[in-house]
Order: structure tokens, then sequence, then C-alpha cells
């Protein structure tokens, strides 16, 4: 039998913290091993307990969700922190990706979601509320989401983008579109096997961590933006 997922809470209520507590003691293969009360104090427990997941408030008094996730995951790169807020504005959702969480969820999700949840950021794969998914695949897809430049069509330099080979380039296009491995496999008729290694070599190259972040990290660099037609440019 294996070792429970470790948890560590970081929320500055302390009730919400309690219920939390208690839903997950229902769960033999989860264990919370520690609270914090701020951002301060989670960073703190965290280097202390060294949890396998984080359930991180987005907003709270003095340094922030998202400052916090940055911070822990500099010196602690393997845990994996699930950001849990009642935030439903996109910009959060994408600036917690951006940090590095590893899934975006809402706080009127069920006990056994929040479950599986855990214990699915605890593999190292990604989590969001589906109401957040349908966000940021609409973000992904170039709704709403102005690019800081045209990296993707060689007009700004950027070593790390430049280090990617002609492949991993067409692929994180594809990601910046919002398509699974499948659907690019079957766009570029090649096994999605491979598909999966050239995902893996250009999340290394541009030192992300997720499919997820590579998405939003292409959207921000003008990959997966479709031009507008000579029509929509008049």
């Amino acid at each position: 039998m294996s070792d429970p997922v470790r948890v560590l809470l970081i929320d500055d209520h302390n009730l919400f913290r309690s219920g939390i507590r208690s839903l997950l003691q229902r769960y033999s293969d989860i264990c919370v091993v520690g609270e914090a009360g701020d951002a301060t104090e989670g960073i703190k427990r965290a280097g202390q307990l060294e949890p396998d997941v984080i359930l991180l408030d987005l907003h709270m008094p003095g340094l922030s969700g998202v400052d916090a996730a940055r911070l822990i995951l500099e010196e602690h790169p393997n845990t994996q922190i699930l950001t849990l807020t009642v935030s439903e504005e996109a910009e959060d959702l994408f600036d917690a990706l951006k940090a590095g969480a590893c899934g975006y969820l809402l706080k009127n999700i069920e006990a056994e979601t929040l479950a599986m949840a855990i214990r699915t950021a605890a593999k190292g794969e990604s989590v969001i509320s589906p109401h957040m998914m349908d966000k940021l695949l609409a973000g992904i897809r170039g709704v709403g989401v102005k690019p800081t430049s045209r990296v993707g069509s060689k007009e700004v330099p950027n070593p790390e983008i430049d280090a990617l080979t002609r492949r991993e380039s067409e692929i994180l296009e594809y990601l910046a579109r919002g398509q699974s491995n499948k659907e690019i496999a079957r766009a570029l008729d090649i096994a999605e096997s491979t598909v999966k290694i050239h995902v893996q070599n250009l999340l290394r190259k541009l030192g992300l961590s997720s499919r997820v972040q590579a998405a939003v990290f292409a959207v921000e660099h003008g990959f997966g933006v479709v031009p507008p037609s000579d029509d929509q440019a008049r």
C-alpha cells in the first residue's frame, strides 16, 4: 500500500480550513499534514513539511497566493499546487497557471471531486474546474487574448523559443489552440506517443511543467493566433 498524499492547506479563513480538513479525513489515502493562515506562513510551512500537494487560496491579506506559488515552487519544484479559490476571473486563472500551479479549483467543489483532484495533482497531472476550463480554452483559442508579440513568426527574438525544433514549434501552435495530443497526432499524421515526446521536450526547453502552462505561454507569445484577414483589417 502506497503512502497517503501529504496535503498542506493555505487559506486565511479558519473555518474553511477546518471544513476541508474534516472532509479530507474521510479518505485514507490523503493526509492533511499542516495548515497556514496566510501566504507567508504557508511558504514557511511548505519548507518544513515538504507536502506532496498544497491547496492554496488565491486572495489573502499580504502576499498573494500567486506570489506564494511562485516562491514555493522556486524552492520545492516537485510540490504540486492546487489553487482553491472563489475567483472565477480568467485573469486569476492564467496568473495562477503561469506561476506554476498545476490546477485551479473553485471552492464550491464537491468533496469527492476535491479528493480526486488531489490524487491527480499528486501524480503531476493538471486539473481544472470544468467552468474554468471553458475560460481557459476560450483564452487559448484567442478569445479576448492579446498576444504580447509575434514570436511565433520570429518577429521578436527569444532564445528559449529559438531552441525549439521546427516540429516542436509546430506542436506549440496546436497547444495554443487547446488541442489534445490525439488531435495533434491526427493533424500531423504522426503517432500520439511521438507527440507526447515532443511536448515533453518543448516543456523542458521552455522551463515549463505542464501542457497547460505551455498553452498559456504560447498564447502570450503569439502562437496559434490567427492574423486578421484583409477584409477584417479594413
